[in-house]
């Protein structure tokens, strides 16, 4: 038996955007994500835009008793910024009232609360602003958080401020994945440091309001493994993690910016902009935890031609096809288990054994009902064994000192996933989008249950 620390979380993450619905209904205003729906439906899996979601507005009692009946003692999710202040500036009632009743329910369920302040779900209001390349974002956040800390402080205790930043830098900036899909370097670094110093002083503001509260931030890591112990492939994994691990967390948990980062960009003539106070400010407010995401690894070599100044990080890193990887064919990803307990390893050697948690760690499966049996369940054995190969080497790191204090899954319901819509399925309860969104538990959701109880399982 693997048997985990007294008092671990077991939960699951999800999000407003993702599964509320209701997307543009009772107060709410328009995301960037409603505003490209209206715009380029066709970028959209199978015209499954944001109203697409599962239906949480509605279901969130039912949801957090369903929560209760698999054993989560936890759920990760989000306020939408658009409900809660549908213009920047006045509170929606209707949203107050139902992230109230929301969080109450799970706490009446025995689910403890951890609160994400943003996740992708930049307001339009302040993207026709220019967004995160506009400082006055930073300002428009922390008075977003303020009121999110006053109205809901009393319910919950454990907040973060960001969901994986680094996705909507990458993705907004340099991949063309999500709005705005354009592709500039110069603008992604500055982008990323708004949402970084949106972050400190949101930190700052809890510290203010919430003196007993906990807040951190989650971030995505794919520790990078070099194709070889060259020089120059060594010097790609190196600017990779720098880019991808270090630039945030770092400054969340060590309170300064990492030197190497900072010389690459200066390097690169990519610095942006800043003022005179906020290298203090970040060194003053860094987190008391951190929620790490872990899908997959990053296999990387040194670029075979690269641009200087660099113009793409692909000038600085590029990606390796690792011959014997296994791989996830519905999503495209490695399954690496080991990782984790690589990730665990670094939040001990290199920064301090702050408490952390894995925050999302899931795997999509398409066309699920392939696997439904004759009662009409989900006989979806692979995620079980998904999560027991990550879970055996999160135990080993939590047996050799790491301080992690939770394992949370992507998700609870299956939710909608941005473009990709519902294509792939991750949830312990299958939604079923033509039966006005019920809720059917799969096999997984009775194994985790087990698991909580036993706080471990059997190998």
């Amino acid at each position: 038996m693997k048997k985990f620390p007294e008092g671990f979380l077991w939960g699951s993450a999800l999000s407003g955007p993702q599964t509320e619905g209701y997307s543009l209904k009772e107060g709410k205003s328009a995301s960037t994500w409603d505003y490209w729906f209206k715009e380029n439906p066709e970028r959209f899996n199978e015209n499954q835009g944001p109203e697409t979601t599962s239906n949480l507005y509605e279901d969130y009692a039912e949801d957090c008793q369903r929560m209760k009946a698999i054993g989560l003692n936890s759920i990760r999710t989000s306020i939408q910024w658009t409900r809660l202040l549908p213009d920047g500036k006045t509170l929606n009632p209707q949203a107050v009232d139902f992230y109230r009743d929301y969080f109450t329910k799970m706490k009446e369920n025995g689910v403890k609360p951890i609160i994400n302040l943003y996740h992708f779900d930049m307001p339009m209001w302040l993207m026709d602003k220019g967004g995160w390349e506009t400082r006055e974002s930073v300002e428009a956040f922390r008075f977003y958080a303020q009121k999110a800390f006053e109205c809901f402080g009393d319910l919950v205790h454990d907040w973060t401020t960001f969901n994986e930043p680094m996705v909507h830098v990458e993705c907004g900036y340099l991949q063309g994945f999500h709005y705005p899909a354009i592709v500039d370097i110069k603008k992604a670094v500055q982008v990323a440091y708004h949402t970084l110093m949106a972050h400190v002083k949101a930190v700052q503001t809890f510290r203010k309001l919430m003196p007993q509260g906990s807040i951190g931030i989650i971030l995505n890591v794919s520790p990078s493994y070099a194709r070889s112990q060259s020089a120059a492939d060594l010097k790609a994994k190196k600017a990779a993690d720098l880019v991808n691990i270090k630039s945030f967390l770092d400054p969340a948990v060590l309170g300064k910016h990492n030197s190497d980062l900072v010389e690459l960009l200066k390097n690169n003539q990519l610095l942006p902009e800043t003022l005179p106070e906020d290298e203090k400010d970040v060194a003053a407010n860094t987190v008391d935890f951190i929620g790490l995401n872990y899908y997959q690894p990053s296999r990387v070599q040194a670029p075979e031609k690269a641009s200087f100044p660099a113009k793409t990080l692909d000038d600085f890193y590029q990606p390796y096809d690792w011959p014997e990887k296994k791989i996830n064919p519905y999503r495209g990803w490695e399954i690496y288990p080991q990782a984790i307990y690589d990730v665990a390893m670094m939040m001990k050697k290199d920064y301090h054994n702050l408490p952390w948690f894995v925050s999302e760690n899931g795997m999509g499966v398409a066309d699920e009902e392939r696997f439904m049996d004759d009662s009409g369940m989900i006989q979806d054995d692979y995620r079980i064994e998904f999560m027991k190969e990550h879970l055996s080497y999160l135990h080993q790191a939590i047996e050799e000192g790491s301080n992690c204090f939770g394992y949370h899954t992507w998700t609870f319901i299956d939710c909608w996933s941005w473009l990709n819509g519902y294509r792939n399925r991750y949830g312990f309860y299958r939604v079923d989008l033509e039966e006005d969104y019920k809720r059917t538990v799969k096999k997984s959701g009775l194994w985790y249950k087990k698991l909580s109880e036993r706080n471990g399982y059997e190998e």
